[in-house]
């Protein structure tokens, strides 16, 4: 089936006893056990309920995996598969990560002996280079936030198994609708589900699927010894989001695509990042791994200051952290997405204080255009003035 046929029919769409449009919240801590000889599927919610079940199965039959998990949040969903490793492990993790995973792979896994390099991803032989005899997995952001970077999976997944290293991608930014990982061999997927998927800035939740069953069994023994699992209610308002996921994407990519030409032409930007653009060092490798380009882009000002007068002038986007959603989203990642990486690093990275993130929603392009242009000429005549 086509994507938009599939997102609506992933064998959970009508509840088998009831009838029901729509999957059921089972509100219930506990299932009686009819048999304890002969155990039901459910017994305990921290193990597993129909609910989150629904939203599990319809994940993986999206992301083409084996099976899927629900957690509480993006960063409960990627330290949970960051728990599969050992002391004394090594792992390779995209350069300009995103800030919450940085701080977990600094701060958290060294005093479990687990040690991390930031590679840039978008180059396999920096990767290559970067192996240890001790690397164990690969941790991949593409396209990267919040510099739009573009790795190249396909050699990226061929060199790691060389290794028998495990590939684990975050797809939060693209969604299955626009990539796929798990068809390229990735072993594991990473949604933080809050963005996309969901779509209304309404709900916080992570989402992990796996390409066998091997790790299926481990990440579900991870998931239910941990217990950090998404809550049926916000379940169902992910699986609710998920249905319209094909709509809003396509609707808010196109919206991007539109706005990173306008604004590649401005003279008050310094830099946009967009892998849509035909400019962006990326472009060639993300048509060949993805469908499309996606709704988020980055651009830079040139300073803190002219980042400063322009949020404080624009009407449309709210400036908040966060993304993905029906909403335009406009976030400063120095002080956002990237506040818990130190400012040296940021500044290597190439995550200048004048870098913005602007995550296109559902409005017209025009009224997003002419407010980002009067926000843009006051911020300019201002600092012309100073």
């Amino acid at each position: 089936m086509h994507f938009e046929t599939k997102v609506l029919h992933t064998g959970n769409e009508i509840d088998p006893n009831t009838g029901a449009a729509s999957v059921p919240i089972y509100q219930a801590s506990t299932f009686h056990q009819f048999s304890i000889d002969q155990p039901g599927p459910y017994d305990y919610a921290r193990s597993g309920n129909p609910t989150r079940h629904a939203l599990e199965q319809a994940i993986a039959t999206l992301e083409e995996g084996t099976h899927g998990f629900a957690f509480a949040s993006g960063m409960a969903a990627i330290s949970t598969v960051l728990f599969l490793f050992s002391q004394g492990d090594h792992l390779l993790v995209s350069q300009d990560v995103y800030g919450g995973t940085y701080r977990v792979l600094s701060e958290v896994l060294p005093r479990l002996g687990i040690t991390t390099d930031f590679v840039d991803t978008a180059d396999v032989e920096k990767v290559k280079a970067a192996i240890q005899h001790r690397t164990r997995g690969l941790l991949i952001e593409t396209p990267s936030n919040p510099l739009l970077k573009v790795s190249p999976l396909p050699e990226l997944i061929d060199l790691a198994k060389q290794h028998q290293i495990l590939t684990i991608v975050d797809n939060t930014f693209l969604t299955p609708y626009l990539q796929r990982p798990l068809s390229l061999d990735a072993d594991i997927v990473v949604h933080s589900a809050t963005k996309f998927i969901a779509g209304h800035s309404d709900v916080v939740a992570g989402l992990v699927v796996t390409a066998n069953e091997e790790l299926g069994e481990r990440i579900g023994f991870l998931q239910n010894a941990l217990g950090s699992i998404l809550g049926v209610q916000d379940c169902w308002l992910v699986m609710r989001g998920l249905k319209t996921l094909q709509t809003r994407l396509k609707v808010s990519s196109e919206t991007a695509g539109k706005l990173a030409e306008w604004l590649s032409q401005q003279r008050e930007v310094k830099s946009v990042y967009y892998t849509g653009l035909s400019s962006h060092p990326g472009h060639q490798q993300q048509l060949r791994q993805a469908d499309g380009h996606g709704a988020v882009l980055s651009f830079d000002l040139g300073s803190g200051n002219r980042v400063r007068e322009l949020l404080s002038r624009v009407r449309l986007p709210i400036v908040a952290v966060s993304l993905g959603a029906v909403e335009s989203i406009l976030s400063y990642p120095a002080l956002m997405s990237h506040a818990a990486m130190p400012a040296e690093v940021r500044e290597q990275h190439g995550i200048t204080d004048g870098l913005l993130r602007l995550s296109v929603g559902l409005e017209h392009f025009e009224d997003l255009r002419d407010d980002l242009k009067q926000a843009m000429e006051v911020s300019n005549t201002i600092q012309v003035g100073q």
